[in-house]
């Protein structure tokens, strides 16, 4: 009896090992890219944008942190939320302004960073955490929802408009993120938000912002045309060579690039960590043991264009490049540092193929000084 037992138990074991071995062999399979990175510059920790559409402000706030560190400054940990609450009321007061006929939401492009550091500082997270709930995870839905509510009533007024939604407006970012603080203690020392950018030493005209598109006049600056562009902010159009060529300048001399561009494809990965632009058109499912072609297509300007105007590529979310990697084959790859947290499987990162950063990208931030000389020249930098 007891030999039957132990019998049983090693056929258990081997079926076991067999599955595990089974498991991992599918596993490998799976893992259609073997990166390598070639160039990773220092930055800071991966945050989690939570239920809010506030990509824009983390990938930006990690974008200068890194620039601190580029810079000798230091480690730092900047408060997002502090953007947010305080680029509400001037987005609100535009909204009143054009009669509710410009965008009023969470979305937003890496320039309103710069603007707020400029009208109202920056804080430390510690700071202004931006969260009066006990919720561990960043939720802006019903305070959005409320805001909205508000400004399209005041529209809707009929008669004279008074200012007092203004402070109905500050009353509802208080209580759902907190108040402005006046002034803070940090590292032992008394701070304002505007005295404590100042120390940081970010010179904010440094930095520029690229896209590469058809419909404007290359080598000239031009209003890029996207809902989340509520400033009317102007960028510096080059064409798609160009712009990876500062993209490729830049991470190679440890300058790190704040990205701006579509991620709706099928072939953004979320489980398997990469994104490409595949030859075959017919996009496989992520669930599925097949891996995706490794050849991919070859970018155009007019490949850009097309799917820019007929709404395929949008500016829905940015990220943190911070790296360049390649695969087995040697194809360029861009580490990615996002902002959902580490659960996915680069803990936190990306690896974004060229194909898909030329034909995804609606934008860029980055240092002037990471710019190639020939083009700064051309763009008069």
């Amino acid at each position: 009896m007891k030999s039957s037992i132990i019998s049983l138990r090693c056929f258990a074991a081997v079926v076991l090992l067999s599955s595990i071995l089974f498991a991992q062999d599918e596993e490998e399979k799976k893992d259609v890219h073997q990166f390598t990175i070639l160039h990773n510059i220092e930055t800071t920790s991966v945050k989690h944008q939570g239920k809010t559409g506030t990509c824009w402000d983390l990938a930006t706030q990690s974008f200068l942190e890194t620039e601190l560190l580029r810079m000798g400054k230091g480690r730092y940990d900047l408060s997002e939320m502090y953007i947010v609450r305080n680029l509400y009321p001037v987005k609100a007061e535009k909204y009143i302004r054009y009669h509710g006929l410009t965008s009023f939401g969470q979305g937003g492009q890496a320039h309103d960073v710069l603007i707020a550091w400029e009208r109202f500082g920056i804080v430390p997270e510690e700071v202004y955490p931006g969260r009066t709930s006990s919720d561990e995870k960043h939720n802006h839905s019903e305070m959005v929802a409320v805001l909205k509510s508000l400004m399209d009533a005041v529209i809707n007024t009929k008669g004279e408009i008074t200012s007092n939604w203004k402070e109905v407006c500050e009353s509802v970012l208080n209580i759902y993120l907190g108040e402005n603080p006046e002034s803070f203690e940090y590292k032992g020392k008394e701070y304002t938000a505007k005295s404590f950018a100042d120390e940081l030493g970010i010179i904010l005209d440094d930095y520029v912002e690229i896209t590469s598109y058809l419909c404007y006049p290359f080598y000239e600056k031009a209003v890029l045309e996207v809902p989340d562009n509520w400033t009317n902010s102007e960028y510096f159009n080059v064409p798609v060579d160009d712009m990876i060529r500062i993209i490729d300048n830049a991470i190679e001399r440890g300058y790190s690039v704040a990205w701006d561009g579509d991620v709706s494809e099928k072939t953004f990965y979320r489980k398997k960590g990469y994104a490409v632009i595949p030859i075959d058109d017919e996009n496989k499912d992520e669930e599925s043991d097949e891996p995706l072609p490794e050849k991919e297509k070859v970018i155009t300007q007019e490949m850009r264009e097309e799917t820019f105007d007929n709404f395929q590529t949008t500016d829905d979310h940015l990220m943190h490049l911070t790296g360049i990697a390649e695969n087995q084959e040697g194809k360029k790859f861009y580490y990615t540092k996002n902002s959902w947290g580490t659960k996915y499987k680069y803990d936190g990162y990306w690896y974004m193929s060229q194909s898909f950063v030329e034909l995804k990208t609606i934008a860029i931030m980055i240092h002037k000084d990471a710019v190639p000389e020939d083009i700064k020249t051309k763009l008069g930098i």
